[in-house]
């Protein structure tokens, strides 16, 4: 018993010095953006980018500010656009929708990248991304309930009738608690993946969620790098799929179909934790992109088995 306790002992004491360089990482995005927001709505220029993009996002039920919300989550880590995201005074519902299209889309270039060394296009897979980022968006706008009196986040409405001093106050208070919240986070998943990895467990899941890729539309063998995929994430797994792929433990094909999947959901447990902690519900962040993750896979096959059919057919035709 000593000796377990002594590796996890190991896993965390490993895990504190990668977490405070990641904290500090993610606070240089954090405060710098989620100040930006409030010196953009001091000013009006909120207002006004806003009016410019509103008849884009209303289709999807959003209003014109989420816009920026949604452009800077694809350029990074979800941390930023949580930030603004809290920032502002949104509905649970607008919040929600946003959040999956946040979820599906985010650090579109790192992670895109990462699937194109593990067999898949990477204009492919950051197109798939944005078009169902939108399309899930326009579905739940006509699903979701009204959850009346129910808000994400802190307004800002009040800031064009104050000082910039005030401003400022507000932009420090809005933001400590949800630095605290992300060092929180950020610290215990890196200590639960150091103890997943020093106890071997990752193997052990895998084999676990095996039959659940029958459903998915995905190889058996396709568990351990599903599981990867949503433990520790793409940008963080990229090593360990790509690895994988070379040790051609999947084909290039089913390879494909594991990164369309992957493409809408992936990171299940740290971006649903860290939306969760920001009063997104889990039950609408965990089914919705599992759902449509399924129907990507779904119609890829779909997709192959009638160009299959078509390719076998023109050589007999001719």
């Amino acid at each position: 018993m000593g000796t377990h306790l002594e590796r996890i002992w190991l896993c965390i004491k490993n895990a504190l010095p990668k977490s405070a360089r990641t904290c500090i990482w993610l606070l240089k995005i954090i405060l710098p953006i989620s100040l930006l927001v409030r010196l953009l709505e001091y000013s009006g220029w909120l207002a006004e980018i806003s009016g410019f993009l509103s008849p884009l996002f209303s289709l999807v039920g959003l209003p014109g500010e989420t816009a920026i919300i949604f452009i800077t989550s694809t350029f990074g880590p979800l941390y930023a656009p949580i930030a603004l995201i809290t920032s502002m005074s949104l509905g649970l519902r607008e919040a929600t929708i946003l959040a999956i299209m946040c979820l599906v889309s985010h650090n579109l270039i790192v992670e895109s990248s990462i699937q194109a060394k593990t067999g898949s296009s990477f204009w492919g897979m950051t197109i798939l991304r944005l078009s169902m980022s939108f399309l899930i968006a326009f579905t739940l706008n006509l699903v979701l309930p009204e959850w009346s009196g129910q808000t994400v986040g802190k307004a800002l409405a009040s800031t064009q009738d104050t000082s910039l001093k005030e401003v400022l106050i507000l932009w420090i208070t809005g933001s400590m608690s949800v630095i605290i919240t992300i060092l929180l986070i950020v610290t215990g998943l890196m200590i639960l993946h150091n103890v997943l990895d020093e106890f071997r467990l990752m193997k052990k899941l895998s084999d676990l969620f095996a039959p659940l890729m029958k459903i998915f539309g995905l190889p058996r063998d396709a568990a351990f790098l599903w599981l990867v995929g949503n433990v520790v994430g793409l940008a963080y797994g990229g090593a360990i799929m790509v690895e994988q792929m070379q040790l051609k433990k999947l084909t290039q094909k089913e390879g494909h179909l594991l990164n369309h999947h992957l493409a809408v959901s992936h990171s299940l447990l740290e971006d649903t934790v860290i939306f969760v902690a920001i009063g997104i519900p889990a039950l609408w962040i965990l089914g919705t992109r599992l759902l449509f993750a399924i129907a990507v896979v779904w119609g890829r096959r779909l997709y192959n088995f009638i160009y299959s059919r078509n390719v076998i057919k023109r050589p007999l035709e001719g």
